[in-house]
């Protein structure tokens, strides 16, 4: 699922869907719903389809693919929007260093206030330089 959702990111909506996702990266000052927040729908209803086919009919493979999709739908949830963006203050001071080069990337990732020249497109598969910073800052303060 993160090398679809790495796709996506990079291709859909930093692509064709520019317009919905723009204003995840030029905020809107006590917002809580953005356009982006649309997403959520594109991905949960082929989630909820390929569930519902899979229990239903006899095609093994749609089961598994729309759990794949749930579950990286529920991580996305947990990790973008509560631990990276802070939507609900809820695991502020993490000092796991997997956690904080996650949102390192992604700080890097938003950077980048136009459709073009992004970075860091994933969101649990990021280059090691950002884990190695993240160890670095933890030799250094503790």
């Amino acid at each position: 699922m993160e090398a679809v959702a790495w796709l996506t990111h990079k291709y859909v909506m930093h692509g064709l869907l520019w317009s919905l996702h723009e204003d995840h990266h030029k905020k809107n000052p006590g917002s809580f719903f953005e356009k982006n927040d649309y997403f959520f729908l594109l991905f949960a209803i082929p989630g909820i389809i390929c569930l519902a086919c899979g229990i239903y009919t006899p095609r093994a493979l749609l089961l598994p693919v729309g759990l794949g999709i749930t579950l990286y739908g529920f991580a996305y949830f947990l990790v973008h929007d509560i631990f990276i963006h802070q939507r609900f203050r809820l695991l502020r001071n993490s000092d796991n260093v997997y956690l904080r080069g996650i949102r390192r990337a992604h700080k890097v990732h938003h950077k980048h206030l136009e459709k073009e020249d992004g970075e860091c497109f994933g969101m649990l598969w990021v280059p090691f330089k950002y884990f190695a910073e993240a160890i670095k800052n933890k030799q250094s303060n503790g």
